[in-house]
């Protein structure tokens, strides 16, 4: 898990250039899933491929004894927080809507499904009535007191909700944005299910925008780790992702009104866990008649191509924890603007290649685990990095300079500093941790590779 920090940095001008060599991207992406099969909590299907995982987590229950086990941890902890999972819900899905013909010459369409309905029936569950949502299972500080496997836990695992009384407009929002977002996955696979995501989609936009407060404030817990600055732009998003699954005009309206109302400090250009303006705007571009949208959106991708900073070797750095992360997210939103023609698609999609090289390994050493050259074995993830039982796994294992015992396929770990430095240490969760919404825009950036036949 990690804080929510940007670090202030230069605007310098580099020039945009191609990657210098081809990866197999259908494997990457068939690698990302993985990842997230090594995630999941709760009571594990038989068709499980990460099979040195297993069933863990399945006392989680909440206040009044509400079943709320599933779902995915968070990162190399065992916390199940709501906001970051949520963000994950809805990106995959994104990534499965535009692109889902990647997924269907991969044959990997049925995985992603599941790796979706993983984290959607467990948002479900968290959905107690119409005002209560169950946002966070686990205590943070306690949680990082232990080093072993999910399935050996013993500590206590409190839930935290947001109500009425207790809001989190954000925490909504973003909720109803990855329901809705999931609802047209899988609306032709699954018709009821997707009815019955929708519903549940439209009543956590109404909790959103009806009681309106950070869930951060609410689930004070969440402060140490994914503390939130503002909630507003949740709710443009949340407006636009139920308006690109109903087409009812009502919800673009009310996205477009929302955003008029955005404080300065929600209109922070960006897209991750935390901010979503760059990806609102981005839907907006593609369905508003205000052409402001797409001007906000080219400007953006150009700052990305033309003006962030960049590391010696050329890596986009936005942000020092989890660099990569902000990276893939961004190089999404490129893409994307590239897909709808706007601003200069040649150049974005060069950007996209580029950045994505350097992930995977134009630098000399991948950044995802299991492919390519040199990838990372000492990420900072608990279960990975414990041999199979009846074996001790404890804090000793955390201190070992021994590679992980199992490979974690497909993880993206956080990366290098701004001038390119990383050292593969299990202890540095800076630069060397993996997250569920580390992969999730990246996901997508592979399935577009994919896509466009790179």
């Amino acid at each position: 898990m990690h804080l929510s920090f940007y670090c202030v940095l230069l605007l310098v001008s580099y020039p945009v250039f191609s990657a210098a060599a081809s990866y197999d991207y259908k494997q990457v992406l068939n690698y990302s899933l993985l990842f997230y099969e090594a995630q999941r909590s709760g009571k594990l299907p038989a068709d499980q491929h990460v099979t040195w995982r297993k069933d863990a987590a399945l006392d989680d229950k909440g206040n009044n004894g509400e079943d709320l086990t599933g779902g995915y941890f968070d990162a190399g902890d065992f916390v199940k927080f709501g906001l970051p999972l949520a963000y994950t819900v809805t990106t995959l899905s994104w990534g499965v809507i535009l692109y889902e013909d990647a997924y269907v010459s991969t044959n990997l369409l049925d995985e992603v499904h599941e790796a979706i309905k993983w984290g959607t029936d467990y948002i479900l569950k968290c959905h107690v009535d119409d005002y209560v949502f169950y946002g966070q299972v686990g205590n943070g500080e306690l949680d990082h007191t232990y080093w072993g496997r999910p399935e050996d836990m013993t500590m206590e695992r409190p839930a935290y909700q947001i109500n009425a009384s207790a809001p989190g407009s954000d925490l909504a929002g973003e909720t109803a944005a990855a329901l809705a977002a999931a609802s047209i996955v899988f609306k032709t696979v699954d018709p009821d299910y997707s009815a019955t995501l929708l519903e549940h989609a439209r009543t956590m936009f109404d909790f959103a925008v009806t009681y309106r407060g950070k869930y951060s404030d609410s689930i004070t817990d969440a402060n140490g780790f994914y503390r939130t600055i503002t909630y507003e732009d949740e709710l443009v998003w949340g407006a636009m992702w139920l308006y690109k699954a109903t087409e009812e005009a009502d919800y673009l309206s009310q996205a477009e009104d929302l955003y008029q109302e955005l404080r300065p400090e929600a209109q922070r250009t960006g897209f991750d866990w935390e901010q979503k303006i760059s990806g609102a705007e981005i839907l907006l571009a593609e369905y508003s008649s205000n052409a402001t949208f797409k001007t906000n959106t080219q400007n953006y991708v150009d700052y990305l191509v033309n003006n962030q900073t960049r590391t010696p070797k050329g890596l986009a750095f936005i942000a020092t924890w989890g660099p990569l992360r902000y990276t893939a997210n961004a190089v999404f939103i490129a893409l994307r603007a590239a897909d709808l023609g706007i601003g200069n698609p040649e150049s974005y999609r060069s950007f996209a290649q580029s950045q994505v090289g350097y992930m995977l390994g134009d630098t000399g050493r991948s950044f995802v685990i299991g492919f390519g050259e040199n990838y990372p074995t000492h990420e900072h993830h608990r279960s990975s990095s414990c041999p199979d039982a009846p074996a001790t796994c404890d804090w000793m294992q955390y201190g070992m300079n021994d590679s992980n015992y199992h490979i974690l396929y497909g993880a993206l770990v956080g990366g290098p500093d701004q001038d390119d430095q990383y050292t593969d240490i299990r202890y540095d969760a800076v630069h060397n941790e993996v997250a569920c919404d580390y992969n999730a825009a990246f996901q997508g950036v592979i399935a577009a590779f994919v896509h466009l036949g790179y």
